[in-house]
């Protein structure tokens, strides 16, 4: 795909993320792999005034393009992608209730059978580190070996899928666990879950289940 139409894609999501109620402000960020590097969210710019112009390549090194500044959390974006050859885009937000669960730094158990769409039977939570740090990476590359999402302690969330879509799909799915877990946890710190049996029955039947978008 063309870098203008992948800018304008990645564009296009944020500002359906803030629609959706997943981000605050100039909090989050969104990528995609694009040749042996990635287009991602430029530092410090409202969604709302974002042209294809600013949306920033950065290589697999990390060097990026004169007079254009990415995303503050560019090395945790570039390390999913070298971790996870099947990650196309990665969604990171500040998502309220994924926010709150951070705080507590839990992962989100078996409460649903949709915990399936982000690839196990949890959501993990990984350690915090200042925001845009290698620590931060290197935490992030831990968490994601065998999830498509991870809550990052005192934080927020980060999502990867296939495209752009999917990834911003999963965020949503995960916003929603999360949100539910709070709800059981006010009620009960010993909230029921979903075996792993049954988990991994979810897990097979989730290969042709899911959102299903042209790519």
């Amino acid at each position: 795909m063309e870098r203008s139409t992948l800018s304008c894609d990645i564009i296009e999501t944020c500002l359906e993320m803030t629609r959706l109620g997943l981000n605050q402000g100039t909090a989050g960020n969104i990528s995609t792999r694009y040749g042996d590097g990635m287009l991602i969210t430029p530092t410090g710019i409202p969604y709302e005034r974002l042209t294809e112009n600013q949306i920033v390549y950065v290589d697999a090194q990390g060097g990026h393009e004169e007079g254009k500044l990415p995303s503050s959390e560019w090395r945790f974006h570039q390390v999913v992608y070298q971790t996870r050859p099947d990650a196309q885009a990665v969604v990171h937000n500040h998502a309220v209730h994924c926010t709150a669960v951070s705080i507590l730094n839990r992962p989100i158990p078996a409460i649903h059978y949709m915990i399936a769409a982000a690839g196990g039977n949890s959501i993990p939570c990984a350690p915090y580190a200042t925001f845009g740090t290698k620590a931060l990476s290197e935490h992030v590359a831990v968490a994601i070996q065998d999830r498509k999402a991870t809550l990052l302690q005192h934080h927020g969330l980060i999502a990867f899928e296939s495209s752009l879509e999917k990834a911003l799909w999963l965020a949503q799915e995960v916003e929603v666990l999360a949100k539910l877990y709070l709800a059981t946890l006010a009620v009960t710190d010993n909230v029921p879950v979903l075996p792993d049996a049954e988990i991994a029955v979810v897990l097979e039947k989730f290969k042709s289940y899911g959102l299903r978008v042209e790519e």
